[in-house]
Protein backbone atom coordinates (compact mmCIF):
# COMPACT_ATOMS: atom_id res chain seq x y z
CA UNK A 1 0.00 0.00 0.00
CA UNK A 2 1.45 3.47 -1.13
CA UNK A 3 1.61 6.44 1.59
CA UNK A 4 0.55 9.61 1.01
CA UNK A 5 1.31 12.59 3.20
CA UNK A 6 -1.54 15.59 3.17
CA UNK A 7 -1.58 18.74 5.11
CA UNK A 8 -4.92 19.83 6.61
CA UNK A 9 -5.59 23.10 8.63
CA UNK A 10 -5.90 22.07 12.68
CA UNK A 11 -9.60 21.90 12.69
CA UNK A 12 -10.08 19.67 10.29
CA UNK A 13 -7.25 17.96 11.84
CA UNK A 14 -8.58 17.33 14.88
CA UNK A 15 -12.10 15.95 13.21
CA UNK A 16 -9.93 13.26 11.74
CA UNK A 17 -8.56 12.12 14.69
CA UNK A 18 -11.97 12.27 16.46
CA UNK A 19 -13.10 10.05 13.96
CA UNK A 20 -11.25 7.27 14.70
CA UNK A 21 -11.26 8.22 18.31
CA UNK A 22 -15.18 7.53 18.33
CA UNK A 23 -14.45 4.24 17.51
CA UNK A 24 -16.17 3.89 14.35
CA UNK A 25 -12.59 3.80 12.28
CA UNK A 26 -9.63 2.12 13.71
CA UNK A 27 -7.63 4.86 12.59
CA UNK A 28 -7.43 8.65 10.31
CA UNK A 29 -5.94 6.70 7.38
CA UNK A 30 -9.47 4.52 7.54
CA UNK A 31 -11.05 7.18 7.79
CA UNK A 32 -9.88 8.90 4.59
CA UNK A 33 -9.84 5.91 2.97
CA UNK A 34 -13.74 5.84 3.94
CA UNK A 35 -13.82 9.27 2.33
CA UNK A 36 -12.76 8.96 -0.86
CA UNK A 37 -14.32 5.41 -1.22
CA UNK A 38 -17.85 7.23 -1.20
CA UNK A 39 -16.62 10.03 -2.85
CA UNK A 40 -16.27 7.42 -5.93
CA UNK A 41 -19.31 6.31 -5.45
CA UNK A 42 -20.52 9.25 -5.81
CA UNK A 43 -18.70 10.46 -8.96
CA UNK A 44 -20.38 7.11 -10.50
CA UNK A 45 -23.77 7.63 -9.48
CA UNK A 46 -23.28 11.78 -11.00
CA UNK A 47 -21.60 10.07 -14.47
CA UNK A 48 -24.03 7.51 -14.91
CA UNK A 49 -26.74 10.13 -14.47
CA UNK A 50 -25.41 12.56 -16.52
CA UNK A 51 -25.57 9.57 -19.36
CA UNK A 52 -29.16 9.12 -18.72
CA UNK A 53 -29.57 12.74 -19.34
CA UNK A 54 -27.61 12.77 -22.21
CA UNK A 55 -29.23 9.71 -23.64
CA UNK A 56 -32.49 11.44 -22.59
CA UNK A 57 -31.76 15.06 -24.72
CA UNK A 58 -30.60 12.97 -27.76
CA UNK A 59 -33.81 10.64 -28.21
CA UNK A 60 -35.66 13.56 -28.74
CA UNK A 61 -39.09 15.63 -27.94
CA UNK A 62 -42.36 13.23 -27.96
CA UNK A 63 -45.37 13.70 -29.39
CA UNK A 64 -47.18 11.99 -26.60
CA UNK A 65 -49.27 13.79 -24.17
CA UNK A 66 -49.22 13.09 -20.44
CA UNK A 67 -52.29 11.37 -20.51
CA UNK A 68 -50.59 8.70 -22.61
CA UNK A 69 -47.60 8.48 -21.27
CA UNK A 70 -49.18 7.45 -17.88
CA UNK A 71 -51.53 5.19 -19.79
CA UNK A 72 -48.63 3.72 -20.84
CA UNK A 73 -46.94 3.35 -17.49
CA UNK A 74 -50.15 1.61 -15.73
CA UNK A 75 -49.81 -0.80 -18.63
CA UNK A 76 -46.49 -2.01 -17.59
CA UNK A 77 -47.18 -2.07 -14.06
CA UNK A 78 -50.50 -4.21 -14.69
CA UNK A 79 -52.33 -1.48 -13.44
CA UNK A 80 -55.97 -1.19 -14.43
CA UNK A 81 -58.04 2.13 -15.13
Amino acid sequence: MATMNISLPDQMKSWVEAQSINGRYSNASDYVRDLIRRDQVRSEKIANMQRLLDEARASGISDDTMDDIWKRVRTRAGIQE
